[in-house]
């Protein structure tokens, strides 16, 4: 069995606007089965902008990514819109829930869209990962009744619905509390440890990479370095 689930190979990319200026160089790494990987950075070190091409969101850089064994650059949109909705799980800062729907149906949602399960077993497969998050008791609310934190843990779920190869998070402790931040940490070391998940999150907040497996650090587009836990 393959345990890359995912590897940048010499990305770099520019932004050609008002001048040109390179924003990522030469950027390296691997990231396997399990790994609970944070990148770390002052703001404006490229970290985000190197998340945002992991995530086969931006296609225009320097370089290759694979995710598993498949190399993803030259793919077309809907390829990769494929990808990202099969292999890989969003987490943002905040929680784009959408207020109309029942929290069950919003942790369905990308399940439904991908399409490959008739809705009931979708219903039952968003009820475990709810589950597993020890919020089931949410199921039947509408989005806009939950408080901030568990409007965030309704989004690991729906990150989680597909059972993709690599959660990406982007400051997903950003906008919470200390004791949802918490509460966060509890459950991501409990993916990894447990269901066995693979997290990459960027994030400015020292106590979600002092528990991740290794630290990937950013200074002015480059790592500068990576730490071992």
């Amino acid at each position: 069995m393959n345990n890359i689930i995912l590897e940048a190979r010499h990305i770099s990319k520019y932004f050609d606007e008002p001048v040109n200026v390179k924003i990522l160089d030469d950027i390296s790494f691997i990231i396997g089965r399990q790994e609970f990987v944070s990148v770390v950075g002052k703001s404006g070190c490229g970290k985000s902008t190197l998340l945002y091409i992991l995530s086969t969101m931006d296609t225009a850089y320097e370089g290759e990514l694979l995710i598993g064994n498949e190399i993803i650059n030259g793919k077309k949109e809907q390829e990769l819109a494929q990808i990202r909705n099969q292999k890989i799980g969003f987490i943002f800062q905040f929680h784009y829930l959408l207020n109309e729907f029942t929290v069950l149906r919003n942790v369905m949602l990308p399940a439904l869209k991908m399409a490959r399960h008739s809705e009931n077993e979708i219903k039952i497969k968003a009820m475990e990962k709810l589950d597993m998050l020890g919020i089931t008791h949410l199921s039947g609310k509408m989005a806009n009744q939950l408080s901030g934190g568990e409007k965030q843990r309704v989004a690991i779920a729906r990150a989680l619905v597909n059972d993709p190869d690599i959660i990406m998070g982007d400051e997903p402790t950003g906008n919470l509390d200390k004791k949802n931040r918490e509460l966060v940490f509890e459950i991501f070391q409990k993916l990894v440890n447990e269901y066995h998940q693979t997290l990459l999150i960027v994030t400015h907040d020292p106590t979600m990479a002092s528990i991740s497996n290794r630290v990937i650090e950013m200074e002015d587009g480059k790592i500068l370095r990576q730490t071992k836990n």
